[in-house]
């Protein structure tokens, strides 16, 4: 799909807000100020009611649709932003930001810390869903938006999604919880720590101050991305699209040449793309935020009672070759707010795209997100412009 396709919202650009209103993070800490790099796509109606907030996940951007120039791809869930698309820019004005303790721009452990006039590095204080909720909220505020038609996100971001639900319930219509959980499980918390650990056990890592060392931990940070990555994928997607098959080397007697799998030239290829990309810091970070989340923490570790806070509606998809949030975590999801009398929508998507499926086309995910927002922006007067 090139830029100018008429279902693409084409080239884009990114924009950066300076927010100079204190932040109290959830660990106590106070931002002075920060600031946010996002994208927004559509546009917002005079009642300024056809909003729709995207949460990206643990390695996500603002670059969620679209094209920048001299792009080899658009962003990242450009299948499902855009004129006709299930998130359709022409009745819905969508806003993609880049939340504090990412990589792509917004405040976070590459930028300077103020205070020290060096990178904030491991420094940077800890965050929780909250945190990226409370700063999500300030750049409402910057668009003049009182209420989001629907806040969307998938695994990291339905968190985030479902923690709009209880912390401001009256600032959302709808939240769209896809691919996630209310807590992670022990596996998961297990596979963030072997990843944090594969980071720190890199020379390079320097105790997390390579940046004043103008150094990169890569070895660590891809290996960290390629454990990652595995639990993203399913067992079934990767033997159709790799099997046993070689990329270099053969069986044969008397031949010493390397035997490398093709799936082990694509993790290494992945692993090293994203050392390019990202920040390891930034991983440690965020992988950390998603261990501590915990939705009904606060609300003596009762689902039910924490959904009794949320008054918007709800739709929970989930994908059924997802081992990284399973479908189980989802129903777990919806059976809390069948339990708490909330309306609640349920699909489980037959895939078998792993966790990733979120982010890939499937025609019954596109048809039931796009349906539902659809009928959002039918509720809500949004006509096609």
């Amino acid at each position: 799909m090139s830029a100018y396709d008429e279902h693409s919202v084409g080239l884009v650009d990114t924009d950066v807000l300076h927010i100079d209103k204190p932040i109290k993070l959830a660990c106590g800490i106070v931002l002075a100020e920060h600031h946010l790099y996002f994208e927004t796509y559509g546009r917002l109606n005079s009642e300024r009611s056809n909003a729709i907030l995207i949460c990206h996940a643990l390695s996500g951007s603002h670059h969620a649709a679209g094209w920048h120039a001299g792009d080899r791809k658009p962003g990242w869930w450009d299948h499902y932003i855009g004129p006709g698309k299930a998130m359709d820019t022409e009745r819905f004005f969508i806003v993609s930001p880049n939340n504090i303790g990412s990589c792509f721009g917004s405040t976070g452990p590459m930028t300077i810390n103020p205070e020290t006039e060096k990178p904030w590095g491991p420094d940077f204080p800890p965050l929780r869903a909250r945190d990226w909720m409370e700063s999500q909220k300030m750049l409402m505020s910057h668009f003049a938006i009182d209420c989001w038609a629907a806040v969307v996100g998938g695994s990291l971001g339905g968190m985030q999604a479902m923690r709009w639900s209880l912390e401001y319930p009256e600032k959302l219509l709808n939240s769209i919880v896809i691919a996630s959980a209310m807590k992670l499980s022990a596996q998961n918390i297990a596979f963030n720590e072997i990843a944090r650990r594969a980071i720190k056990s890199d020379p390079d890592y320097l105790s997390g101050r390579y940046l004043e060392e103008h150094s990169v931990p890569r070895r660590g940070l891809a290996l960290a991305r390629m454990i990652g990555h595995v639990t993203y994928l399913s067992d079934v997607a990767m033997a159709e699209k790799f099997g046993r098959e070689l990329h270099s080397g053969n069986f044969l007697v008397g031949k010493t040449d390397p035997i490398e799998f093709q799936i082990e030239s694509y993790l290494n290829y992945q692993g090293d793309k994203f050392a390019d990309d990202f920040d390891a810091n930034t991983y440690i970070l965020i992988t950390k935020m998603l261990d501590y989340f915990d939705l009904s923490r606060e609300y003596c570790h009762d689902p039910v009672e924490a959904f009794k806070h949320a008054s918007c509606n709800f739709l929970v998809i989930s994908f059924t070759s997802d081992w990284r949030f399973p479908a189980q975590r989802s129903r777990e999801i919806t059976d809390a707010l069948i339990g708490a009398g909330k309306n609640v929508s349920y699909a489980e998507i037959q895939s078998d795209q792993g966790h990733d499926a979120f982010l890939l086309p499937n025609q019954r995910y596109e048809k039931i997100l796009g349906g539902y927002l659809s009928r959002v922006a039918d509720r809500l007067g949004v006509v096609d412009e």
